[in-house]
């Protein structure tokens, strides 16, 4: 904005004016915040590198320094002179702070001069190989503090001259003693005064005797045994621990190559951990040595100690990290070499799953350093199942990484453990979101969706997140590429599984309308050019539908529509329409008759009646059978041409129940008691012994079916019977064989179809004693019922009566529907003709029939027929009815 008054002009003056003021202000207030922080550490007497490297760092900030050699140099040069100056003004504490700090400062990486550190090195060295043979120069007792008798680290002087330990001295005359520790000469004054030039001759004995050890260490890694190593490394982490020039030192003495090749070379575990300690302590805090480790290959050596046990693994996983950072900070250049190494994203997620916390804290801020913009990183962290990076670039990531991680999760080798895990972190929904989006996120979410849909809680997060309409409008929409629509179906066959069908919700919560989802599906199943990728889940989806049961039976497909799947070139397709077809025929079997006449398909499906272990396929095989109507007389006779007669008794014997159920079904074609002939054929294959088999030990509708065959094979029985031939005089005749008591001829099961000779009453009276289903006692009655002859009953009302089977009948009136009780008066009403039977049954029949005769307004027809019944028996249990054959 232009400034066209003078007004303007002083406002901005002013304005300018106050931001000067708070840019001093804040300035010196970061100043002031870097010396009390100083003044904190001198007053503790923090003195190592690393607290030196910081404030440093922090003096450099505060004044606009760049942290560079020479200008700390220049910078320390002036702190010397402004000692020296405040010396001569004589302000004593201001000198000795100054003194403090220069000496702390001194410490720090970038105040020294590699040169001049290698060059006092290589000084002393000489001094000390010079002068001494030995590993140790013993201290002048000048060194040594008089109170403590240890060699001094900071000595100072009293106005007597003696020299003490600043802090033993001062904790002397803190006691109340103002005597000189020596000489016991009373103080004249209590000043005490920096001994510089002893300090300097202590610090050079000291030095000395760092490069005596140093020299013995080296010696014994050239020695070569374990117990020489072991002590160098003890030996090195003393000096270092006693002054952090050593790691200077040590690394100039070309250690840190030695140490490194150790690590790499030897097989014993706990020395090489205490190698990789020893290189700890020489690197922490001291960016030179760091650079030196990584120069000399060490980067290489460090990782494949990650993954050696935790003896090995902990110290390693602090100096990786220790060599990753400059100060506070990463060193990127390090972590860009680290990036390289293959295996070391799976080394680090493996210890970031270490018991030990301080190890898995370190691996897991190194993984998330090296996942920071790096797709390829957060893929192989992926791969060795740590997936938060993967994570939460899908979620929060911009387009491309979210496409790469979508990519990595289609690729990825997932168990079920991993699958759920993905699930509970939250990596559904964001891919649900992208599945909306343009084709190449689409894809990949859709594919990622469709690996991840195998665990069972995945599939209720897919619908939760809204997924379900979307994926079933890219299914079936005429614009989607085939890949979309064959990841969408692979989805909803998941989706449509019978653990969790029941999800099946539109976004509102509300369980979506199956019927046009059905139609949908058997719209796109007509078409010819349909991939199997698709045909394959779309037919499982239809499968799954359809079994549900929430399907209206007009809702239901016809079975036709999936006929021709049975053609199919793949085989699973063809299965899964047999299993398909089998579901549809109980509502819609129309067609299916001509199309396996007309397209020779029988053979296909005696294969599949053959083959015991795909017991599913043969259950649905018959049961496509059984539900065609016997009326198709063409289909029984193609049946019998194919001889599929002994396949199916086959499976009474050894198929799963429900097969054994539909077979029996199949099998009332060829036991019509209009075709004696077939009851014949079937009889003598051993049908009778199946179908008892069947009513003792099968499930209640085998049971129903069996009692059903062997009813329709009894009608036949009396026309099959042959008289026994007489032989003799008329007046002692006898038969030459014995006859049947029910036909009075000779029978047996396979000629004359006798249920008696089968074996087969005692087991349809248990039944009909012991099973209160409606189905099966209905079916047992009307077999029991052709024991009771028009013509002749009184044979058959023996065996009933002596078998049992009376009384159980009598039993339906308590608990039986209409029908069945109808279907039990027919038969007592040409059971009670028979005074023994009427007189035997009179009480227990008696009352259930008034009871039913009374009601006959309720009961009609039946009311009726029972007092019909009752009057019978009144009548026969009083007459002088015929007598029971051979009473």
């Amino acid at each position: 904005m232009p400034i066209n008054s003078k007004g303007d002009i002083a406002d901005n003056v002013n304005k300018l004016h106050g931001e000067m003021q708070r840019a001093v202000f804040e300035a010196s207030q970061s100043q002031l915040r870097v010396v009390e922080k100083l003044e904190e550490g001198l007053r503790e007497q923090i003195r190592d590198q690393g607290f030196a490297n910081i404030m440093l760092e922090e003096i450099a900030r505060a004044v606009s320094v760049p942290v560079e050699p020479s200008e700390i140099s220049e910078e320390l040069a002036r702190l010397r002179n402004e000692k020296e100056e405040a010396a001569e003004r004589k302000e004593r504490v201001e000198a000795h702070f100054l003194e403090q700090v220069i000496e702390l400062l001194s410490r720090a990486d970038a105040a020294n001069n590699l040169e001049q550190i290698r060059s006092q090195y290589y000084r002393r060295m000489e001094t000390a190989e010079k002068f001494v043979s030995g590993e140790y120069i013993p201290p002048l007792e000048a060194f040594l503090c008089p109170i403590e008798g240890t060699v001094m680290v900071d000595p100072v002087s009293l106005c007597t001259g003696t020299t003490c330990e600043r802090t033993a001295i001062e904790g002397w005359l803190q006691s109340g003693k103002i005597s000189d520790p020596v000489t016991n000469q009373p103080l004249d004054e209590f000043t005490i005064r920096s001994n510089i030039l002893l300090r300097q001759s202590i610090e050079e004995w000291r030095e000395l005797n760092y490069c005596l050890k140093i020299r013995s260490a080296k010696l014994g890694f050239t020695d070569g045994s374990d117990l020489a190593c072991e002590r160098s490394f003890v030996i090195l982490q003393e000096i270092i621990k006693e002054n952090k020039v050593n790691k200077d030192w040590i690394a100039i003495d070309g250690l840190i190559e030695v140490i490194l090749s150790f690590i790499g070379t030897s097989h014993n575990k706990n020395l090489k951990s205490k190698a990789l300690v020893t290189l700890l302590a020489i690197t922490e805090q001291h960016e030179r040595n760091k650079d030196r480790v990584v120069e000399a290959g060490g980067i290489d050596h460090i990782v494949l100690c990650l993954s050696r046990g935790q003896i090995m693994s902990k110290p390693a996983i602090s100096l990786l990290f220790e060599i990753l950072h400059v100060s506070t900070k990463w060193n990127d250049s390090v972590c860009g070499k680290l990036k390289q190494h293959n295996s070391v994203v799976l080394f680090l997620v493996m210890l970031m799953k270490s018991t030990d916390r301080e190890s898995a804290e370190k691996s897991e801020a190194i993984l998330l350093k090296l996942c920071d913009d790096d797709d390829e990183i957060v893929s192989r962290a992926a791969a060795a199942n740590w997936y938060m990076p993967l994570i939460d670039r899908l979620c929060r990531g911009p387009e491309s990484s979210r496409i790469c991680m979508a990519r990595v999760i289609t690729k990825l080798e997932l168990i079920d453990q991993n699958i759920q895990l993905l699930g509970e972190e939250g990596v559904i929904p964001p891919l649900v979101e992208m599945a909306s989006e343009n084709l190449e996120s689409k894809e990949l979410a859709l594919s990622a969706l469709a690996k991840l849909s195998s665990g069972l809680e995945n599939r209720t997060r897919i619908i939760t997140a809204a997924g379900l309409r979307p994926i079933l409008d890219q299914m079936f929409s005429s614009n989607s590429p085939t890949i979309i629509t064959v990841k969408c179906s692979e989805i909803l066959e998941r989706l449509s599984s019978v653990e969790s069908i029941e999800l099946f919700l539109d976004n509102n919560g509300l369980r979506l309308k199956l019927g046009p989802i059905v139609t949908n599906l058997v719209e796109m199943l007509q078409k010819s050019f349909l991939s199997a990728r698709i045909k394959k889940p779309a037919l499982h989806i239809l499968l799954n539908l359809c079994k549900f049961g929430e399907l209206q039976a007009e809702e239901m497909p016809a079975a036709s529509m999936v006929l021709h799947l049975l053609e199919a070139p793949d085989r699973e397709i063809r299965e899964v329409a047999l299993k398909l077809i089998y579901l549809l025929a109980r509502y819609k079997p129309e067609g299916i008759s001509e199309f396996l006449l007309a397209k020779r398909m029988l053979e296909t499906f005696a294969a599949f009646l053959e083959d015991e272990n795909r017991g599913d396929l043969q259950i649905a095989a018959i049961g496509i059978l059984a539900f065609i109507p016997k009326s198709e007389v063409a289909l029984t006779e193609c049946m019998t041409n194919l001889e599929m007669l002994p396949l199916l008794l086959n499976i009474l014997r050894n198929g799963a129940m429900e097969a054994k159920e539909n077979t029996l079904s199949v099998l009332s074609r060829f036991v019509d008691p209009s075709d004696i002939k077939m009851q014949l054929i079937v009889a003598r294959m051993g049908l009778f012994s199946l179908l008892v088999t069947l009513l003792m030990s099968g499930s209640i509708t085998a049971k129903a079916r069996a009692a059903t065959l062997l009813g329709n094979l009894s009608l036949n029985s009396s026309k099959l019977t042959v008289l026994p031939a007489k032989t003799g005089c008329w007046c002692f005749r006898r038969p030459s064989v014995p006859v049947c008591q029910l036909h009075g001829g000779i029978c047996d099961a396979t000629s004359t179809l006798c249920l008696i000779q089968a074996n087969a009453l005692p087991s349809l009276v248990k039944l009909l004693r012991e099973v209160h289903d409606h189905v099966a006692t209905y079916e047992t009655l009307k077999t029991l019922g052709t024991l009771v002859q028009e013509d002749a009953p009184y044979r058959g009302v023996k065996v009933l009566h002596d078998a049992g089977a009376i009384a159980p009948m009598l039993d339906v009136f308590k608990w039986g529907s209409p029908d069945l009780i109808e279907l039990v008066l027919g038969i007592l009403e040409k059971l009670f003709k028979v005074r023994e039977v009427a007189d035997s049954y009179y009480l227990d029949a008696k009352i259930p029939l008034i009871g039913l005769s009374t009601r006959s307004n309720e009961n009609g027809i039946l009311g009726l027929k029972a007092a019909s019944v009752l009057a019978e028996l009144e009548q026969y249990s009083k007459s002088r009815s015929m007598p029971l054959l051979g009473a």
